[in-house]
């Protein structure tokens, strides 16, 4: 079975994205980077290393030194499918990351977004 393109993707290609729809709805590029370091316990060096080498997404949560027990707790639809749902583990955790800038976008409380 081939492997999605998204996992050969880099990070730093998708990154801007998630700042600029966080951004035209008020949000913050902290905020989005908040999010990030909450989902794979990246510290926000070990991210911003990560975006400028390039890493890929298949990468990127692979050496995530610490994905959070709650990412669990994450549910609903992203791009018509729901992310409980999705059984490859690297799709379910770019499709996790996609659903909480997608909360942020839509104004949600950094406490909900980070399921405190």
């Amino acid at each position: 079975m081939t492997k999605h393109k998204i996992y050969e993707m880099s990070v730093s290609r998708v990154y801007p994205h998630y700042i600029t729809k966080a951004e035209k709805k008020g949000r913050t590029k902290s905020e989005v980077d908040e999010i990030i370091r909450w989902l794979t316990g990246y510290s926000q060096e070990e991210l911003e290393t990560h975006l400028e080498k390039g890493t890929n997404f298949e990468t990127f949560f692979e050496e995530a030194p610490l994905l959070n027990p709650s990412r669990t707790l994450i549910k609903g639809l992203i791009c018509g499918v729901r992310v409980e749902e999705i059984e490859e583990a690297t799709m379910r955790e770019i499709r996790y990351m996609d659903k909480l800038i997608d909360e942020l976008a839509k104004g949600k409380k950094m406490e909900k977004i980070l399921r405190k």
